[in-house]
């Protein structure tokens, strides 16, 4: 079972984001409601391969516990040891396995999704990644290749593999992103699976989808993605455990933050970017961040496009400042 200390309920998770959920967004998120952070995935043959980039990916910062790695691969005796080898330099509180990821890049080496197609494979890489770590081993996937009842029988396998903690994306790899997150599938799953941690995952965006994924799936807790890009704020919004039941959902932050809550937040993200890969390559990465923090709202369209542009923190600063 997930060994982890006890989470409050509903537990909150940040979703594993390629090239969004680094180490400066994880801290900004954490400010929020404090999820369990689900970094974003790494190659386990680049772990292997001691590939230098790769690793500077896994360090971690202590704020950001708890802090659970995703992997990827196909091979089990090589997830084995990347998930060995980032355990005994870097101590993550846990190790996620991809098999949800439906990009072709990646499911074209029959890595991520693909593996629903292969469940046989997919336990083989639990039993090889829990016989080589001595800390809770999770998998994330989706409701299944094609189908969205494929999911059933295969969160059985991995649960029987040994797996402590399932999440479940609530579209198939063929719908990718696209459509409306079936929660009722989802729900079918976790109920084939009840005796360990379950998240649900997908169109999560507020308290009352968190509410109600959270009803329809039976879910132990939520894991928010796209939903938390320009809006930390959401971990807030959905956590806050009830005086009378001592857990459960409310309200914390209501509405959408003031500008200058959201204009603070965005240059201590961009003050996490700097410090972790200097100022050049820190805010050029941070330009795929800035439009979430304002999407939606006609008065910030110039400002929108005026941040993807944006090459040093002090005209960061200063663009900010003058929408004030």
């Amino acid at each position: 079972m997930f060994s982890w200390p006890p989470l409050p309920r509903p537990i909150l998770a940040l979703a594993p984001m390629a090239d969004m959920t680094d180490q400066p967004f994880c801290l900004v998120c954490k400010k929020f409601g404090d999820p369990i952070i689900f970094r974003e995935m790494v190659s386990s043959e680049a772990i292997v391969r001691e590939n230098e980039k790769t690793w500077k990916m896994v360090a971690i910062d202590e704020r950001e516990r708890p802090l659970i790695q995703q992997i990827f691969g196909n091979d089990p005796s090589t997830m084995a040891e990347a998930a060995r080898l980032i355990v005994e330099r870097v101590h993550p509180d846990g190790i996620d396995i991809n098999m949800g990821c439906p990009v072709n890049k990646i499911v074209s080496n029959f890595d991520g999704s693909a593996l629903i197609k292969d469940p046989a494979r997919s336990a083989e890489i639990v039993r090889a990644v829990k016989a080589a770590v001595t800390i809770p081993v999770s998998v994330k996937t989706r409701l299944g290749w094609s189908r969205k009842d494929e999911c059933v029988s295969f969160v059985q396998t991995l649960a029987d593999a040994g797996a402590d903690l399932i999440t479940i994306h609530g579209r198939t790899k063929e719908q990718g992103y696209s459509g409306i997150a079936d929660w009722e599938a989802v729900g079918v799953a976790r109920r084939a699976i009840p005796h360990i941690p379950f998240l649900v995952n997908g169109d999560i965006v507020d308290t009352s989808s968190a509410q109600h994924a959270l009803a329809i799936t039976g879910a132990d807790g939520v894991m928010i993605g796209r939903g938390a890009l320009g809006n930390p704020w959401i971990f807030n919004t959905i956590r806050s455990p009830s005086p009378s039941e001592g857990e459960g959902l409310g309200v914390r932050w209501f509405g959408v933050p003031p500008a200058t809550e959201r204009i603070a937040t965005v240059l201590e993200h961009a003050r996490l970017q700097c410090e972790r890969y200097g100022e050049e390559s820190g805010m050029r990465k941070l330009r795929k961040h800035l439009p979430f923090y304002f999407k939606g709202e006609a008065q910030w369209k110039e400002l929108r496009m005026n941040l993807v542009r944006v090459s040093t923190f002090l005209e960061l600063e200063q663009l900010l400042k003058a929408t004030l």
